[in-house]
């Protein structure tokens, strides 16, 4: 591992995404920005729906619309578990305003505080997050 990169693996529930070494790691957490540089402090945070920001050492960025998950970091590596990660240019807008409507439908079918309210919050967050990404990237 070179001295000034930091060892990153992002993993949703198919598969890996990516792994290797990068210079900096941009996303966002609950309470706001974060970005890892080599030999951050260790860290173990919540993520929300956001653009994940991979800096490469020869100055590409790798973009990923991110869900909601986890990132830990310790000994110079990061992990970041979530539930999507998709190439901006791989998402649809429609698919995206109809993820959208759905959501909206359930929550207003929903009691708030139930489980069914909070799973349709979330989802309308992550689509919302994810169609401004789309938007950024055509």
């Amino acid at each position: 591992m070179a001295e000034h990169t930091v060892d990153v693996r992002v993993l949703t529930p198919e598969g890996e995404v990516f792994t290797g070494e990068v210079e900096q790691l941009s996303t966002r957490t609950s309470v706001g920005e974060i970005g890892i540089l080599a030999n951050h402090v260790p860290v173990l945070a919540r993520l929300r729906p956001t653009e994940l920001r991979l800096h490469m050492p020869d100055g590409e960025v790798k973009r990923w619309a991110q869900a909601e998950g986890w990132l830990q970091v310790f000994a110079n590596r990061a992990t970041v578990l979530v539930g999507e990660a998709v190439p901006p240019e791989n998402l649809d807008d429609a698919e995206l305003r109809g993820r959208i409507e759905d959501a909206d439908a359930r929550l207003s079918e929903s009691e708030e505080g139930s489980g069914a309210y909070a799973q349709a919050k979330k989802d309308k967050e992550r689509a919302e997050a994810f169609l401004e990404l789309a938007g950024s990237a055509g």
